[in-house]
């Protein structure tokens, strides 16, 4: 059995630990309802311009199509923008969807995908994918705890580009969807080519009065949708990040009380045992005497 000094350091070190993972909690908890509101406040302007989107390409546009809007006969390249965090201590959220990543990575590879290319925004999706071999053609670190959009539009546009020129077919993006404190789901979904199911299929018809004539304007206004998807799903990364952060610290915490209160008792029970025994040793010392 440790000795009473020993398990008095053990017991100071995890109470430390206790300290920094109670204030992480905290921090977390903090920056959590930030992220929330932030998420909360981009969904108006997102669905806004979703149901635009999805007017416009409903719309009577004579012999005009957009690329976006096109789906492709076979699908031989593939695109990715996988959305992480840059720090860790978040439980299994980064894992998780890694694993959903590279298991579909593997699926597009059955189906024929010979191409996959990868745009990472965050530096865990960065160094998993480096490590993995894929090949990376853009990449964003260091995003902090609030998303610019000024800062997502130069990796994403790349990718854009390669779908406009017919490097990929087929555009997805990774995220970890925020459900609620306690729930953060991993999902991938598919951003180019738009599906009516993915913008919504309007209820009517709406024709409209384009300036300075539609092929700008319906241009300018799907890569405004592409860009507020990507925010929504960098804005919902951040917020489930926050909270399965606090709810990791919590539960560091919480085990840290556990562990000192093992420790306090084999340390009783070892002072105990140093105390009967001196006693012991006082009464045989007496009766030989």
């Amino acid at each position: 059995m440790a000795g009473g000094k020993e398990i008095r350091t053990k017991i100071k070190s995890v109470q430390s630990t206790k300290k920094i993972t109670k204030a992480m909690e905290m921090v977390a908890a903090s920056k959590m309802r930030k992220a929330q509101e932030k998420m909360r406040h981009a969904r108006p302007y997102a669905e806004k311009v979703r149901r635009l989107a999805a007017n416009l390409s409903n719309a009577n546009i004579a012999d005009y199509k957009h690329p976006f809007l096109t789906p492709r006969e076979t699908v031989k390249g593939a695109g990715l923008i996988l959305v992480t965090t840059d720090k860790g201590l978040c439980g299994a959220m980064n894992t998780n969807i890694l694993r959903m990543t590279v298991n579909s990575m593997r699926e597009w590879q059955a189906e024929g995908v010979k191409n996959i290319e990868v745009t990472a925004i965050g530096n865990r999706g960065y160094g998993f994918m480096q490590r993995m071999g894929a090949k990376v053609v853009s990449h964003l670190v260091h995003i902090g705890d609030t998303p610019h959009l000024d800062k997502l539009v130069g990796p994403v546009k790349v990718m854009v580009d390669k779908y406009l020129a017919g490097e990929v077919d087929a555009v997805y993006i990774a995220y970890t969807r925020f459900i609620n404190t306690m729930r953060q789901e991993p999902v991938i979904e598919q951003l180019l080519p738009l599906t009516g199911e993915r913008m919504g299929a309007p209820a009517h018809s709406w024709d409209y009065f384009y300036e300075p004539d539609p092929q700008t304007v319906i241009d300018e206004l799907l890569l405004r949708y592409l860009e507020a998807l990507v925010y929504q799903g960098v804005a919902e990364n951040i917020a489930s990040e926050q909270s399965a952060r606090m709810v990791a610290m919590k539960a560091a915490t919480d085990n840290a009380g556990n562990v000192i209160k093992e420790l306090q008792l084999v340390y009783n029970k070892t002072r105990q045992a140093a105390i009967t025994k001196e006693i012991s040793e006082i009464v045989s010392g007496a009766a030989a005497v």
